[in-house]
């Protein structure tokens, strides 16, 4: 093979000053992250990591700005840093014609995104590569220590939903995170010399390798083997002459197969001790969980098909909206109208597709930055397994083992959102900045690859000042978030106990029922778009019949997320029972543009047609709305539907031929 040509990298900056701190806290952030999780259900899991990753970003970049404030040579920058730039443009340019939240948030996501980046990209120096591969390698050990924690005892400190998830809320978020990190692992493994590394960093990897399988995650099985059996055996292959595994003796080598072996075979049959997870009927042993979920990938399964419904909704999305997209973050609140009939249920809040996600809501921004990433990641690979030289065989190892980190993060992208994930989402932008470090390194200048950016020590102090402002509104947005998930979850949790008494409404309940309204009203007024918690308190006021005041919580969540129909539906029946038709009425039709043949959108017709038909006195009007709530219902809906209403309509009803869809139009 012959090297290729290319600039000089005379022009650009030289490595990093010897002062560290910046590289040491994005490598303590990237440990962090990952390693912490909120021990009480009153901060969700990812608000946590979520803040970890801002304050360490903008710390990083803080002290790497006071070292250059006497600085005026020029600094790197880099066209991958561009990219997620890019997408914060657009994402505040649609605040103005989208939704102003959430497109806010993905503003501030690809803000952090960026400044990793760029940090990254001036301090990572090839001598730094071994501390951020350990950081990173030690992170992911540590969150498998959590979770195997939980999988062989059942105990774990942190609140979660599937188990076992480590210090995240769902162990897909876990597994999505383990295995983009595992290849540092891996390279430490092939870097070491000492026959006690060598035993340790093979029992570490395999131990990795046992907790990916304790979660079953189907995407990251299958990220796991691709590297695997393919991947990483053509990095070592093609790396050799840099690694030291190649020099070992054969006593080493037979030490380090071993240890894995044993470790991954010997660990892997261990049975569980959760009782969850025994429950699921899918292998009680890390091995035989792994094997189990890697075979139930068929078009049968209810995960898989739920997954194929929300991308079909998210192509007609694409459709739709190809040139300006959603707008950032609306997703979640824009799907229902591109769901098809029948799916009047929000499938998630993500897409659970990155690709289809970004295009949805980006459009042609999102068209771009994933073209321009992709050209550049595989540009990255040719360049790495093609060219030699004594600069080029050094970076080769770590460009290698970042772009199968980056392949395993695509591959587990396209069945999930790791993404918007903070700890996985960092571990991207570190791994972009340490790319694009090497390509500074190896000379790869142009207007979207490395070049000089022009630098004062009056940018610096500009930057120094920026960064504090954004350290103080990092601080507020995350005591915000904090308080109002606290309050939330706090009346979410009182108003299940109450309804678990079997009676809420009893006259000794009534302080606890204050209580949740008043952490509600609180919670709502830090955080009016909190989709996910807030109508949970709805939902069990309407369960005890407290309709005035489950109806102004679902009509709170309404004003920020529109469009969902079971949210419409509930709406509609607390402002009939209280009474207010019109109001109900408009509920009714909004449900009905969106899903006419849902049986909640029937069901409420029904409702509304009784209370015409009694209340009212507009029995023809009644019957209009009995005829709506009927007409192309299903044999088993209208069984279900006519069980709502009391005689004699009831009666008159099922005495009326059954409308079928197809005559009805």
């Amino acid at each position: 093979m012959h090297a290729s040509p290319r600039p000089a990298a005379g022009a650009l900056p030289g490595e990093p000053l010897a002062d560290g701190r910046a590289a040491a806290i994005l490598c303590a952030t990237i440990v962090l992250a990952p390693a912490l999780g909120s021990p009480g259900k009153e901060m969700l899991q990812d608000t946590l990591k979520s803040a970890i990753v801002a304050f360490g970003a903008i710390a990083a970049c803080l002290l790497f700005l006071l070292a250059q404030r006497r600085r005026s040579e020029p600094l790197r920058w880099h066209g991958a840093v561009f990219l997620p730039l890019l997408l914060m443009a657009y994402a505040l340019a649609s605040m103005a014609w989208s939704h102003a939240y959430l497109a806010g948030v993905e503003a501030v996501r690809w803000f952090v995104f960026a400044l990793v980046a760029w940090v990254g990209l001036n301090t990572i120096s090839r001598e730094r590569l071994p501390m951020l591969a350990g950081c990173i390698h030690g992170a992911a050990v540590i969150a498998s220590a959590w979770a195997a924690l939980q999988f062989w005892t059942g105990q774990s400190p942190f609140p979660q939903s599937a188990h076992p998830a480590s210090t995240f809320i769902n162990r897909n978020f876990f597994a999505e995170f383990a295995v983009t990190a595992l290849p540092f692992g891996v390279l430490l493994l092939a870097r070491a010399r000492q026959g006690t590394a060598i035993a340790l960093l093979a029992f570490s990897v395999g131990f990795v390798m046992v907790a990916l399988q304790m979660a079953g995650t189907r995407s990251a099985i299958v990220a796991l083997w691709v590297q695997v059996l393919v991947v990483l055996p053509l990095i070592a292959w093609r790396c050799r002459a840099q690694l030291a595994w190649s020099a070992w003796p054969r006593r080493l080598k037979a030490l380090a197969a071993a240890v894995l072996a044993a470790t991954f075979v010997g660990l892997g049959l261990v049975p569980t001790g959760d009782a969850q997870i025994a429950s699921e009927r899918l292998g009680n042993a890390p091995l035989l969980r792994g094997f189990h979920r890697a075979q139930s990938i068929d078009m049968e399964d209810g995960s898989l098909n739920l997954r194929f419904l929300m991308w079909r909704d998210t192509l007609r999305a694409i459709q739709a909206h190809p040139v300006a997209g959603l707008g950032a973050g609306a997703w979640e609140r824009e799907i229902p109208l591109y769901q098809a009939e029948g799916e009047y249920l929000e499938t998630d809040y993500y897409a659970h597709n990155e690709v289809l996600q970004l295009l949805a809501e980006y459009g042609v921004a999102g068209w771009l930055f994933l073209l321009l990433l992709s050209a550049w990641l595989l540009q990255a690979a040719w360049r790495s397994w093609r060219d030699e030289g004594a600069a080029a065989d050094a970076e080769r190892p770590w460009r290698a083992v970042i772009l199968c980190s980056l392949l395993a993060l695509l591959l587990v992208s396209n069945a999930g959102f790791p993404w918007r994930l903070a700890a996985t989402g960092a571990l991207f932008a570190l791994c972009v900045g340490a790319l694009a470090a090497s390509d500074a390194r190896l000379g790869f200048t142009g207007r979207l690859l490395a070049r000089p950016l022009r630098w004062s020590p009056r940018f610096a102090h500009a930057g120094i000042a920026a960064g504090a402002a954004c350290l103080l509104l990092a601080a507020v947005i995350t005591q915000r978030a904090v308080e109002s998930e606290r309050k939330l979850v706090g009346a979410a949790q009182l108003a299940m106990a109450l309804t678990a008494t079997g009676d809420p409404l009893q006259p000794r309940f009534l302080q606890a029922r204050s209580a949740i309204l008043q952490l509600t009203r609180e919670g709502i007024a830090l955080n009016p778009h909190y989709r996910k918690i807030t109508p949970l308190v709805a939902d069990e006021l309407g369960r005890w019949g407290d309709w005035a005041n489950a109806t102004w919580i679902w009509e709170s969540v309404l004003a920020s997320r529109p469009h969902v129909v079971a949210i419409l539906c509930n709406a509609a029946r607390g402002r009939a029972a209280q009474g207010d038709v019109d109001a109900a009425m408009a509920h009714l039709e909004r449900a009905r543009r969106l899903q006419p043949g849902a049986l909640p959108v029937r069901s409420v017709a029904m409702v509304l047609g009784f209370v015409h038909a009694e209340a009212l006195k507009q029995p023809e009007r009644g019957m209009a709305l009995f005829h709506q709530g009927l007409d192309g219902a299903t044999p088993e809906q209208r069984d279900t539907l006519l069980r709502q209403v009391p005689e004699p309509w009831r009666s008159r009803l099922a005495a009326q031929p059954v409308q079928t869809s197809a005559s009805s139009r």
